[in-house]
């Protein structure tokens, strides 16, 4: 028996991406502050395995809309982490683990962007000049780092309760 996904299912990835699309362009005056994270783990959570085909949807539009440079590739493989992790602690229902682990994602996305550059460094200057590179990347946008964790936190803290209230009269009915 073949798998089919629904004309529904497509809807909801739509509105899955449009929200976190609209959410990211209302917050864009804000340094680093953003619900790209808090989206992508509470619509984990609340739809399963339907994240698998948002996250690259999103990644498209992205790309689409602000270029595909180097920023790009780091999304190819720092948001799908953030949304294994939500998946693997699924079952978890507590707003400061949840808020815990997106300040953690916002604390590391510098560290996880620095890794392309130590594969560009490496190649082009062995892997010295490569870690060189990545690690003074990371180090000069630690500031960055500071206010993503702290704004994913409160986010998270802030609005857990209220959206997995609404998400769950939502997806009952």
């Amino acid at each position: 028996m073949k798998a089919k996904i629904t004309i529904r299912e497509i809807t909801l990835i739509g509105m899955m991406v449009a929200v976190i699309e609209v959410c990211k362009a209302a917050l864009s005056f804000l340094p680093n502050i953003e619900l790209t994270s808090f989206w992508l783990i509470m619509f984990t959570l609340f739809f399963g395995w339907r994240i698998v085909f948002v996250v690259p949807v999103f990644i498209l539009i992205e790309g689409a809309i602000y270029g595909f440079g180097l920023w790009w590739v780091m999304y190819l493989y720092a948001f799908p982490l953030l949304v294994l992790l939500a998946w693997i602690f699924r079952k978890k229902d507590n707003v400061f683990f949840w808020s815990i682990l997106s300040a953690a994602f916002g604390l590391s996305f510098g560290f996880l962007c620095a890794i392309p550059y130590v594969v560009i460094g490496a190649a082009d200057g062995g892997m010295i000049n490569g870690l060189y590179a990545g690690f003074t990347w990371w180090v000069a946008g630690i500031p960055w780092d500071i206010t993503h964790g702290i704004g994913n936190f409160a986010l998270m803290a802030v609005l857990y309760k209220p959206v997995r209230s609404v998400m769950n009269k939502l997806t009952r009915n």
